[in-house]
């Protein structure tokens, strides 16, 4: 039922230009990258019109308003990025590994493109550049399948990339837009023997949904559940710092601050531990101690009594759970039971605890002192991402060049055979 004749010719056309890209040098690559780049800034009238349809259809209220948003400085962050991953050296053709056999067989372990890489996202036309831009890097097509919130700014920004491609001989098919329907999903989801890996970016529900009905490999890009954990030898001005850079720089995007963890020890530093919070209206549930703390210090009307609904959920708004805790170990603990995998901190001037923190957190990214609002390729120095993987097969936090290429053996010998 998921084979659509329309669709499947797209998903071989992906497939035979996924062959194409082999052939590609990184010189050209990089010109490739280069040109789209120039082209995005060229066109940027254009597609802040695609971009302005979208928004038109979507309330300023919801979360992923912000995330929908493109403008010229962001545009220029993109192109800045897409530059980036141009002078990033190529991930291919890397020896891995080298043996040579007692019987004389040279083995070697190459990094190689996946081939065709299917990418399922919601409001963010962001990821249609980065995904192009690391993919066509790491030799392999992409098949993006977009949310209908961003259709109009998704078609411009392909349309565009494509344009650069033909203008250097380039099968345009090395990237594909695919229609913002539930049918094209499912067809991507099992296009087996075409699509060789669907990495799911967006929320909770989308990522459920595609580790559960796809049955070509998938690698989640999981939702965040982020916590700080502010420790009992934790600076109060660094806490500040870090809790409201983590919460407030952009609420809508994954590494955002979802919970703060307080040592009870220190709940009397809470007030000015959330003060910068209150310019944002940063509405806070907080538990039953640290509410006490907060009556009279923090609006009123920008307060409310937490419960068991509160923690654990990836809020993408101006919200943000507390929590006290007694220990390091219960809020270690706490973030077992709550934390999504993604990022998690801990604010504390104790060495020790901060290694304790670090080393007994499962989480893809843990941060001592510095927000979780670091977790990003580009500012790994990867040039960009592709996602932040939450798993622990193959991939594990901010996905770049390196994370979406595969490897091959090449063996060269001489005449031997193998025993019977």
């Amino acid at each position: 039922m998921h084979r659509i004749p329309m669709l499947e010719d797209i998903f071989q056309a992906s497939k035979e230009a996924s062959i194409d890209l082999a052939l590609l040098s990184n010189d050209t690559i990089n010109q490739v990258l280069m040109a789209v780049a120039d082209k995005a800034l060229a066109e940027t009238d254009t597609i802040l019109a695609a971009n302005a349809k979208d928004l038109a259809r979507m309330d300023a209220a919801n979360p992923m308003y912000d995330r929908l948003k493109l403008t010229k400085e962001r545009l220029e962050g993109i192109a800045g990025d897409t530059r980036n991953v141009a002078t990033l050296p190529s991930p291919l053709g890397k020896v891995l590994k080298h043996s040579v056999l007692p019987n004389g067989l040279d083995l070697k372990r190459v990094s190689v493109p996946f081939g065709v890489i299917g990418i399922v996202y919601e409001a963010r036309p962001n990821v249609t550049f980065d995904v192009f831009a690391l993919c066509l890097k790491a030799g392999s097509a992409c098949i993006l399948k977009g949310g209908k919130d961003a259709d109009d700014s998704n078609r411009a920004i392909v349309s565009l990339i494509q344009s650069v491609l033909k203008d250097f001989g380039i099968n345009e098919h090395a990237i594909t837009l695919l229609p913002a329907t539930h049918e094209a999903t499912g067809a991507l989801l099992h296009a087996n023997g075409y699509v060789d890996l669907v990495i799911p970016r967006g929320s909770k529900r989308l990522i459920d949904f595609v580790r559960q009905e796809a049955s070509v490999p998938v690698i989640e890009t999981g939702a965040g559940v982020c916590h700080a954990y502010f420790d009992k030898d934790g600076d109060t001005e660094k806490g500040a710092r870090i809790i409201n850079n983590a919460k407030t720089r952009r609420v809508s995007v994954c590494n955002a601050l979802d919970c703060t963890l307080i040592h009870a020890d220190r709940l009397a530093d809470l007030p000015a531990i959330c003060e910068p919070l209150k310019a944002s209206n940063v509405l806070i549930y907080a538990d039953e101690p640290a509410l006490a703390v907060l009556n009279g210090n923090y609006p009123a009307e920008l307060l409310k009594p937490s419960t068991e609904e509160s923690y654990g959920t990836e809020f993408q708004a101006y919200t943000m759970a507390i929590k006290t805790v007694v220990s390091a170990e219960e809020a270690i603990r706490h973030i077992r039971r709550f934390g999504s995998g993604h990022s998690e901190c801990i604010i504390t001037e104790n060495r020790s605890t901060a290694n304790q923190f670090m080393a007994q957190v499962d989480a893809a990214c843990v941060y001592h002192n510095a927000p979780t609002s670091f977790t990003d390729g580009a500012q790994f120095g990867l040039g960009a991402e592709i996602g932040i993987s939450t798993q622990k097969l193959h991939a594990r936090g901010p996905m770049a060049l390196e994370e979406i290429c595969t490897y091959k053996w090449l063996i060269e010998g001489n005449g031997q055979v193998r025993p019977k």
